[in-house]
């Protein structure tokens, strides 16, 4: 036998090696217990299979120990000592039952440790986490009581298959980054993760086993001489070195399960574990993608980081690593969110509107119904989840097919820990664990609450009853199946109906915890804003539609909402979103003034959605922060508040704070396309175009007719250079609907613009403008007269762009409009024009407006030649807003001032920030073609302060203008290299 270690020879009977006194691990045939799921061994521990063996002589199948646990099959036999399958006959469950070896159970100390370890172990409860039920003793026997798995170990899977899919590979770690982060949630390092530790059971399930048992299990004063607490091939490097152990050195082993599962292959390879050990502490990890090429470069990046030899350049956490597995699954059914004590919980929303801002989607959800009077807020308690499943309709009106159930789950989430389950999502669910499509009856609910973690379900009927009609609900516990709650209200007619509901959801959160009196509670809430049951439906099919991206059929069913009940003040917030994110600027401002109407009616949750969403579709950001931030603060399970913080802070170009809040966000809602569509343009403003574009593709894959998505990837492939992959995938969201079309025009101009392709630019846009002008709305219109002045402006035409930009102004005056504007009247010397425009934008009282004001000042100042004072009013300008347009212009006039070095500061500063230039204003209208003359101006400074590098920045310029039309900055670039 060879030593694992030292590779010194040895008997093959010898428990540990007689060199460096290294325990030997148990054979593979003892190690693995695939059928059990039971904990796995530790491979470098003593072991004394005769002590073992007297331990359990007297057990055998229909044997009982302890007087409760019946004996049913031995699964195997390992380090630790014998383990069965069990029935526990006082809770009629089967268990997993583990005996303690002698050795171990018979030194006070040692048994004192395991004993908190467990405790520790105990406290880790999550779905991907085989819980520890008992250590308990009988006539001298220790053991452990278990869940029972039906399944295999990952390395027995591993070893069947050679490797997993990069899919399924992902899917797996996802699961058990989440058992990590509970456990590292109650401080508790699992050190020795391996692929025998892992089980999968037969629907694809992932448990983690052994949390805090091998540090338990080596202890000063055993005869281990020598002996590594772990298994030397998983090991971290600060763990083989026995340094203090953090949940990064987790990480690191995570990494190495990973890296096997995606290539079949140990990162790394040799003849001996102890030169395993050396490698990982020495030599950075050969990438996987170096085996397998194909592998995607996302799950390669995630790979090679969480093997980093230093902790610090790891994953800092489980969470930060399973955000970054989710976003390149995906939304999908296998996605999850672990529900942490200090933490907020998964929050599913069914009832959102989505969309602020011009193009930039967000779901700005808004509670299907609104309620009267203040909310009494209940005291703090621990997050709890439902689904409200199907209620069965046996009236024979179609008007309450699901029509109760968004009510019930809007009025259940007034209570600031209650969550509710995303019902599409769940029906999603359900049918893949029932192999078709499947009502979300009680039973599937059940199941899909299984499968995610939920709490509880909510089910129930609505029946005739008399003249009137009666509601029942049920609600039961998902875990144990108990039924905690029945409630039997009766309605005498149909405008009584939706006020039961209000009733039985003060019966649920009651029994869920809710403290509130049940009379305050229905005080609060009185009755919804409608009594119409065909508002109520029309609303909620609407809010479904706008949750999966489709706005412009969500548009008919607000109305229609609308024309039922006037005054559903919810359908006008969801008419002004929905219209936001169609663009529709006018539109938006108008149904939120109608929303804002009924804001007296609404509970405090809903007035801070309403204000937040006001003031975000208002440019009035830091106003929406506070809002958000105060929603946040008392519904910390609130998904839709931390969309808009991350929109708000989106707006303030705290792309940090976004990308974090956008994070955030998924992590209440992981399925949530728009939220993930946005946490994707984040990334293109972050600069990070590869993680946005693929984001953006998982969107896509989920919904294909998503138009959103598909600008948000091609923004990603022009950030990145590859604009004929843009171009294409400009043409393809021009497919999907009227509002991609117009959107794909922009992108597309924008795209030739960027190489100097102004004719066809032009041409591209007045076909649009002339086949299409009676059906484009006034801010497309705008935006298209605005591209092609820029477009003549680059051809020599100042007059004609001037026209365009007039044109422009006709149809559209915010902000973007008028700066555009402005820099071509700029170009075209109508300075009146341009005073006229400042006067405007001066006036606002949102800072990037008055920013924009000092920009065009700074300009008229440049072009007269006055470089002191341009730079005067573009200093005054970026105190206000720090824009990257106010840096560009900054450097022009410090070169202009011959501040070379100042100069180079800011165009370096606007390469470093160039993720913010793929739409200058914010508004998803995208705008790349502002980027290479960074490089010509660059290139400007760097000749001023004489060095070589200037010739390599007028070569990047020109790179770029290879196709170029244009003379101007391009003639020059070509002079001055030749000049050099």
């Amino acid at each position: 036998m060879e030593c694992p270690v030292c590779a010194a020879k040895n008997p093959d009977a010898a428990s540990q090696c007689g060199t460096c006194h290294t325990p030997f691990p148990v054979s593979s045939s003892q190690e693995t217990l695939n059928e059990a799921g039971a904990p796995g061994d530790w491979s470098v521990e003593v072991t004394s299979q005769q002590g073992v063996a007297r331990a359990d002589e007297a057990l055998g199948q229909g044997g009982v120990l302890a007087g409760r646990y019946e004996i049913l099959q031995l699964l195997g036999r390992g380090g630790m000592g014998a383990v069965y399958k069990a029935r526990d006959t006082e809770l009629d469950r089967i268990v997993a039952l583990k005996l303690i070896r002698p050795e171990l159970a018979k030194n006070p100390e040692i048994l004192r440790r395991f004993k908190q370890e467990l405790i520790l172990a105990r406290q880790v409860t999550h779905k991907n986490v085989i819980r520890i039920f008992d250590l308990g003793q009988s006539e001298g026997i220790k053991f452990i009581t278990m869940d029972f798995v039906q399944g295999q170990d990952l390395r027995a899977l591993l070893q069947e298959r050679g490797k997993f899919s990069p899919d399924e590979a992902a899917r797996i770690m996802l699961q058990i980054c989440r058992a990590l982060e509970a456990a590292h949630a109650e401080r508790v390092i699992h050190r020795d993760l391996k692929p025998q530790n892992i089980m999968l059971d037969q629907s694809g399930r992932v448990y983690v086993m052994d949390f805090g048992i091998a540090r338990s299990a080596h202890l000063p004063g055993m005869t281990q001489t020598g002996a590594l607490i772990g298994t030397p091939e998983y090991m971290s490097p600060e763990q083989a070195r026995g340094e203090k152990l953090d949940e990064r050195s987790d990480i690191f082993s995570l990494g190495v399960i990973f890296y096997e599962i995606l290539t079949g292959k140990p990162p790394y390879p040799s003849d001996t574990p102890l030169a395993t050990l050396w490698k990982r502490m020495q030599e950075p990890v050969m990438p996987p993608s170096h085996y397998d090429p194909t592998l995607p470069s996302a799950l390669n990046t995630i790979v090679v980081r969480a093997l980093e030899i230093e902790p610090e350049k790891r994953f800092g956490s489980a969470r930060e690593m399973a955000n970054q597995l989710e976003l390149w699954l995906g939304p999908s059914a296998s996605s999850s969110t672990i529900f942490l004590p200090d933490s907020r919980t998964t929050a599913y929303w069914k009832l959102t509107s989505a969309g602020l801002g011009v193009l930039l989607s967000v779901a700005v959800v808004f509670g299907a119904f609104v309620w009267n009077g203040p909310r009494k807020t209940a005291p703090a308690h621990e997050p709890v989840t439902v689904i409200v499943a199907n209620f069965t309709n046996t009236t024979g009106d179609s008007v309450f097919d699901e029509t109760l159930e968004p009510p019930l789950s809007v009025a259940l989430e007034d209570a600031s820990f209650i969550s509710s389950f995303n019902r599409n999502q769940a029906k999603k669910i359900a049918a893949q664990l029932q192999h078709g499509p499947s009502s979300l009856d009680e039973s599937a609910a059940r199941l899909v609450g299984d499968r995610e973690g939920i709490n509880f379900v909510v089910s129930g009927l609505i029946e005739k009853k008399g003249r009137g009609f009666a509601v029942r609900a049920k609600t039961l516990e998902v875990a144990s199946g108990k039924t905690v709650l029945e409630v039997n209200e009766t309605a005498d007619d149909k405008k009584s109906v939706l006020g039961v509901v209000d009733r039985v959801a003060a019966r649920v959160r009651r029994v869920l915890g809710d403290t509130t009196p049940e009379s305050a509670q229905l005080s609060a809430a009185g009755t919804f804003t409608t009594s119409s049951l065909e508002a109520a439906h029309a609303y909620g099919l609407a809010q479904d539609l706008q949750w999966a991206g489709k706005f412009e059929e969500a548009i008919p069913l607000y109305e229609q909402a609308i024309t039922f009940d006037p005054n559903l003040g919810r359908a006008y917030a969801g008419l002004a979103s929905t219209h936001a994110n169609l663009g529709h600027r006018k539109d938006a401002e108008n149904y939120y003034q109608k929303a804002l109407e009924h804001i007296d009616r609404m509970s405090e949750r809903e007035k801070y959605r309403t204000r937040g969403g006001y003031y975000l579709a208002n440019s009035k950001p830091r106003k929406a922060m506070e809002e958000y931030s105060d929603l946040v603060k008392q519904f910390p399970s609130d998904a839709a508040g931390y969309t808009n913080l991350a929109l708000a802070y989106f707006y303030v170009r705290d792309m940090r704070e976004a990308v974090e809040n956008g994070r955030h966000a998924i992590d209440l809602a992981p399925k949530g396309l728009i939220q993930l569509n946005n946490l994707a343009l984040y990334s293109v403003y972050a600069g990070d175009f590869s993680t946005a574009a693929d984001v953006a593709r998982k969107v896509i894959s989920q919904n294909p007719s998503f138009a959103l998505a598909y600008n948000t990837l091609a923004m990603a492939q022009a950030g990145q250079g590859q604009l004929a992959d843009a171009d294409i995938t400009y043409q393809r969201m021009g497919t999907i609907s009227a509002r991609g079309g117009e959107m794909a025009i922009m992108g597309r101009a924008d795209l030739l613009l960027y190489q100097g392709r102004s004719k066809e630019a032009i041409a591209l846009l007045q076909q649009a403008s002339s086949s299409s002008a009676e059906k484009l709305d006034d801010s497309t219109l705008a935006t298209y007269s605005i591209l092609t002045a820029e477009a003549k402006l680059a051809a020599g035409k100042a007059s004609e762009a001037a026209a365009n930009v007039k044109s422009a102004l006709a149809h559209d005056t915010g902000a973007s409009t008028l700066i555009s504007a402005g820099l071509v009247y700029v170009e075209a010397g109508q300075y009146a024009s341009v005073q006229a425009l400042i006067a405007q934008l001066s006036g606002s009282l949102d800072a990037d407006s008055q920013a924009y004001g000092k920009l065009l000042d700074g300009e008229m100042s440049l072009k007269r030649g006055d470089a002191r004072q341009a730079i005067l009013r573009f200093q005054e300008s970026q105190r206000l807003s720090d824009t990257w347009i106010g840096r560009f212009d900054l450097g022009r006039a410090y070169i202009e001032a011959g501040a070379f070095p100042e100069a180079d500061s800011a165009f370096e500063n606007c390469l470093k920030r160039r993720g913010e230039a793929s739409a200058l204003y914010l508004d998803d209208v995208p705008t790349f073609r502002v980027l290479p003359p960074v490089n010509y101006y660059l290139g400007r400074a760097q000749e001023g302060m004489k060095s070589p590098a200037a010739v390599e920045s007028y070569k990047a310029f020109l790179a770029a203008k290879t196709r170029s039309e244009e003379f101007g900055l391009v003639q020059d670039a070509q002079r001055r290299i030749t000049a050099r």
